[in-house]
């Protein structure tokens, strides 16, 4: 596909390097020169300086033959002018725009093709806050990704020494627990996959992903930790963004303290939360402050500052004094690659969570969601079967018969719609059938091509 990308800041940067990496023809336009070299070299891509509402330099970057422009500066005004003026003028038939404000939303008539022309909105804070909930609502994963709205999930979990996970092999730990009817999906050990087989033997520290009905993921947590502790106290370091959309979602949810450095900011805060959340002016990386605030207490303690290091040495701090798990925001992708499963529990790179939002929509064939996993090595896709064992390669078909890329694997199968739907843990001889949402785990991103074939229907189907 040939895209183009407005602006080449964290998340542009991010976006471009996650869809290059797919053999997409990529344009990215900014007005620095020199960000927009460093970017070039870095990745194999083509750069134009320039203001990106200018019809000239969209013209330059390509916009005439453009599938889709991706537009992602710092403020919404640009990327909504863009989209109005790539889709006006220069008919580009997907436009995808970042809007931080809360004003704007999914299917508001104002994003329509009367009005900005704005086909699908992403927003880094928001995803950042749906991610963080699904932490809290289960404390001992490090990732929940949810699957056929919700009616599956895959979730990230780290064997610990004495957990019910570790010493034991695949099939030994499922013997144990019939019940927890679940997919192990994939391992890594050390960053490095390793095959999940039912012989394979699982050992403290390897990260293990789990596939599972939404109504079983607390009961596979439960049986692999051997504990359901939910958070009840929670700290938050920053007072930005981020933290104050978490800090309004969980009103009433649980006990929480904001600690935020920024005088005028910690008063902004205090107007806006309720008088139960206690805002406390002060450094998160202060040791006394953290003591005298009991984050020994504390069931998760989260760093959402903008300052990678502050985060890092925050939460850091935050655990050798007892917080039960911690977690940072890490916006250099290389910094969390080094601190996730460290001493810091959880590493979570913003820019990382909005790459499954886009690449939905640049997935071929019947591609209803896709989740970035081991910071964007990684995918679990999840697609629709569609046609009939005349124009699919997957319906009409055993599990054994479909042709997977090497290293890829169907996870789960989620049937029927609503209340009436099954997860199913799919064996060799399952059949797929029509309609069938199935899960598959990529393991590189270079497979993805070839798994988007099998959701594409021959052209003799026309349901």
């Amino acid at each position: 596909m040939k895209i183009i990308i407005l602006g080449a800041g964290r998340v542009g940067e991010s976006v471009a390097e996650s869809l290059v990496s797919e053999q997409n023809d990529i344009t990215v336009i900014d007005q620095d020169p020199a960000r927009l070299r460093l970017l070039a070299e870095k990745l194999d891509l083509r750069g134009v300086v320039g203001n990106g509402i200018q019809p000239s330099v969209l013209q330059e970057a390509g916009a005439r033959d453009a599938d889709m422009v991706i537009a992602c500066a710092a403020a919404d005004e640009a990327n909504l002018v863009v989209c109005k003026i790539a889709h006006d003028v220069f008919n580009v038939p997907t436009t995808i725009a970042r809007l931080r404000s809360p004003e704007f939303n999914q299917g508001d008539e104002l994003l329509g093709k009367s009005g900005f022309a704005v086909d699908n909105v992403i927003c880094p804070e928001e995803s950042v806050t749906r991610y963080i909930h699904q932490l809290i609502s289960y404390p001992e994963a490090l990732q929940v990704l949810e699957f056929a709205d919700g009616r599956a999930s895959l979730i990230a979990v780290r064997a610990t020494a004495g957990s019910l996970l570790a010493n034991h092999t695949i099939a030994e730990f499922r013997e144990r627990f019939p019940h927890a009817e679940m997919r192990v999906v994939a391992m890594y050990r050390q960053d490095t996959e390793i095959e999940a087989v039912p012989s394979t033997r699982i050992l403290p520290g390897d990260e293990v992903f789990v596939l599972a009905g939404a109504e079983k993921i607390r009961m596979v947590l439960g049986a692999i930790h051997n504990t359901d502790q939910p958070v009840r106290r929670l700290m938050i370091a920053g007072g930005g963004k981020v933290g104050l959309r978490l800090a309004r979602s969980l009103v009433g949810q649980c006990e929480v303290k904001v600690i935020e450095r920024d005088q005028r900011r910690c008063e902004y805060l205090a107007s806006q939360l309720p008088s139960d959340m206690l805002i406390l002016h002060g450094d998160g990386a202060d040791e006394d402050l953290l003591l005298e605030e009991n984050v020994g207490e504390m069931d998760l303690f989260l760093a959402l500052t903008s300052d990678d290091e502050d985060n890092i040495l925050s939460a850091m701090l935050a655990k050798r004094l007892g917080a039960r798990r911690v977690l940072s925001l890490i916006n250099r992708r290389a910094y969390a690659d080094m601190m996730q499963g460290s001493t810091i529990d959880i590493a979570i790179s913003p820019s990382q969570t909005v790459i499954g939002e886009l690449l939905t929509h640049l997935r071929r064939g019947d591609v209803a969601a896709v989740h970035s996993l081991r910071r964007g090595a990684a995918e679990a896709l999840e697609g629709v079967a569609r046609g009939d064992l005349k124009t699919s390669k997957l319906v009409g078909r055993k599990v054994e018969e479909i042709k997977l890329p090497k290293g890829a694997r169907i996870g789960a199968i989620v049937r029927g719609e609503g209340r009436s739907s099954e997860v199913l843990m799919p064996h060799h001889d399952t059949l797929i059938e029509a309609d069938d949402h199935v899960i598959i785990f990529i393991p590189n991103k270079r497979l993805v091509r070839e798994v988007e074939k099998l959701f594409q229907v021959s052209a003799t189907f026309f349901g």
